[in-house]
């Protein structure tokens, strides 16, 4: 990188903020350290961030709102840090968007593989379309907002997606005609490497097919292709 990666800390220990920033610089990143959500919305306004490391339990508004928010307006990488090790935590974490997730107490150096693996990642996989450029896609008579995360069917009835759900059917719809492949949309998804073996994205795919009415034995909307992984096979026009 001729430019150094920006990285955005958000965490309210002290100590914790010091020494990841200390031991990030020294791998040639460029480092901002914040204790809580008011100064990373501060920071994230006057500069660009690569990517955030942002700690689950904070004052006030915790990780996973701040989270939220930020995947309401931003595709900036997120890894969350967590202390409290519960399956559920780290779930709503990733449905909410985040990129990976990261027990306390950790080694440093797994932090900084995982940033490494997830910048370069970010680099060239596809993502959800930013709400700034495409506010909508309309399809087969469904219309996705960007802004406010909808689907809405013909009638104009709203139909409730998780945060996963959503990024799937953004990115497709993004890609347009393009076939992408399980490994790229796990990888979207989970933030991390992809199992050859895991069926996840499958699992999702099927799930909105239903929320679509889309026929399981004989999908129109997102179809399969077999041995290459899923494309959209109706018109899709943003807006």
């Amino acid at each position: 990188m001729s430019e150094r990666a920006h990285l955005l800390i958000v965490d309210d220990d002290r100590e914790i903020r010091g020494l990841l920033a200390q031991y990030l610089e020294k791998h040639d990143f460029r480092t901002t350290a914040v204790a809580d959500g008011k100064e990373m919305r501060r920071v994230m306004e006057r500069s660009h961030v690569d990517l955030l490391v942002l700690d689950l339990m904070l004052p006030g508004e915790d990780g996973l709102s701040l989270c939220r928010e930020l995947r309401a307006r931003s595709q900036v990488p997120i890894i969350m840090l967590t202390a409290r090790g519960e399956d559920v935590d780290r779930i709503v974490g990733l449905e909410l968007g985040a990129d990976d997730y990261l027990g306390k107490p950790f080694n440093p150096r797994e932090l900084l593989g995982r940033i490494k693996a997830i910048l370069r990642r970010a680099a060239h996989a596809p993502r959800d379309p930013s709400p700034e450029s495409v506010r909508g896609f309309r399809f087969g008579g469904w219309r996705l907002d960007t802004v406010t995360r909808t689907l809405t069917d013909a009638a104009g009835r709203d139909v409730a997606l998780s945060g996963a759900e959503y990024r799937l059917l953004a990115v497709l719809l993004g890609s347009g005609n393009r076939v992408l492949s399980r490994t790229q949309l796990t990888e979207l998804l989970r933030g991390r490497d992809a199992d050859p073996f895991d069926r996840s994205i499958d699992v999702r795919v099927s799930r909105l097919r239903q929320l679509l009415g889309d026929d399981a034995r004989a999908p129109h909307i997102i179809k399969t292709v077999y041995g290459e992984g899923y494309v959209v096979g109706v018109t899709v026009v943003s807006d």
